[in-house]
């Protein structure tokens, strides 16, 4: 059975590739493609700080504000970047004394168009019935 790339439930996502030439490269490429990430999100969403976390096993918390996570997840060489809304204790604490799941809504489709153009380079065009993905590149 085949699979795609892992991303949270509700995300806005964008797709781009790792390109790895030299397999022993993997983790430098990895931890660089991180980093270049945090830093164009915080660059284009200043309300984001570095956040180190995870979603589930699969999905890494680059960043987080109030509101959402940004993060990124790898499957083969594609890579799901993604904004969500936050899902964790403490914004489920604050959640109860005032409301933010709204306004983390807006936020995030707000944000889409912009985020969608800065992190994506491929377009997902639908799931196989064994749940691979299939991808167009934009054009450029």
């Amino acid at each position: 059975m085949g699979r795609s790339v892992s991303y949270p439930s509700g995300a806005i996502v964008a797709f781009t590739l790792l390109e790895v030439d030299d397999e022993g490269d993997w983790d430098f490429e990895y931890e660089w493609l991180r980093a270049d990430l945090s830093e164009r999100a915080a660059k284009a969403f200043p309300s984001f700080e570095a956040h180190d976390g995870w979603r589930g096993r699969e999905d890494r918390i680059l960043r987080r504000n109030a509101f959402a996570d940004f993060g990124v997840s790898v499957y083969g060489g594609l890579v799901a970047v993604w904004v969500v809304e936050r899902d964790d204790g403490a914004y489920w604490d604050a959640e109860w004394r005032s409301a933010r799941s709204p306004r983390a809504q807006h936020w995030i489709r707000q944000i889409a168009p912009r985020f969608d153009a800065l992190f994506g380079d491929y377009d997902c065009l639908g799931h196989m019935s064994d749940g691979e993905g299939v991808y167009r590149k934009r054009a450029a």
